[in-house]
């Protein structure tokens, strides 16, 4: 059996997760998790062959929970669950030490295929978002604005796009509201952008904020 914990603060998508799961036969749902910190304690305490982790959640979370995790249990195979189709979380989520990636408008008949195939040791990236990233290896002259911001630029970004105050992003990041400051300035800067509204504008285009899918102009 494979033993399993699920990571995502809806309660009604853990349950869903658990019970595509379930039916599969070869699962184990040993425990859930609804924010970073939860997560953190249950990897701590227990042994787990895959985390089936949502990329968005209170508290610590995305590539700085990832990397945390694989500090503390570089063994614990990750599958990425979530709303981001863009191939830049993939490629961030996979270079933080996820094994795989896969969004929430997958078939579950894909998302058993793919945690299985984690937990085995391999790595699974949805064939749509492989296309992606490796066009965007080949075209390395046509980067995007928001591909040269850092790891916790891009978090600091994501959150900004969603609207959260600079107090807010400092209390999720556990971080003073003088460094969210100085990571938002450095992010207009890196993306040549005046204010929010050109940060969020930019994001609506290019199908960065979650449960958007407009990519137009």
């Amino acid at each position: 059996m494979i033993r399993v914990l699920i990571a995502d603060d809806h309660a009604i998508v853990r349950e869903g997760l658990k019970q595509i799961l379930l039916r599969a036969l070869d699962f184990d749902i040993g425990g859930e998790a609804g924010n970073g910190h939860e997560v953190l304690e249950k990897v701590r305490a227990e042994t787990w062959d895959l985390l089936l982790l949502d990329m968005s959640m209170p508290g610590r979370s995305g590539i700085e929970l990832i990397r945390l995790i694989k500090a503390e249990r570089p063994r614990l195979p990750i599958l990425i669950l979530t709303m981001h189709a863009e191939e830049q979380y993939a490629v961030r989520a996979f270079r933080a030490g996820a094994s795989g990636y896969l969004t929430k408008e997958s078939a579950p008949l894909e998302l058993v295929s793919a945690a299985r195939k984690v937990a085995e040791g391999g790595v699974y990236v949805s064939p749509a978002t492989a296309e992606r990233m490796a066009l965007s290896i080949s075209q390395p002259d046509q980067t995007l604005p928001h591909q040269r911001l850092s790891d916790r630029e891009f978090e600091v970004f994501r959150m900004i796009v969603a609207g959260m105050t600079v107090t807010e992003m400092a209390e999720r990041l556990v971080l003073s509201v003088k460094t969210v400051s100085t990571h938002k300035a450095r992010i207009l800067q890196k993306m040549q952008m005046q204010n929010q509204a050109d940060l969020i504008h930019y994001a609506v285009r290019h199908n960065l904020i979650e449960g958007s899918d407009s990519a137009g102009p």
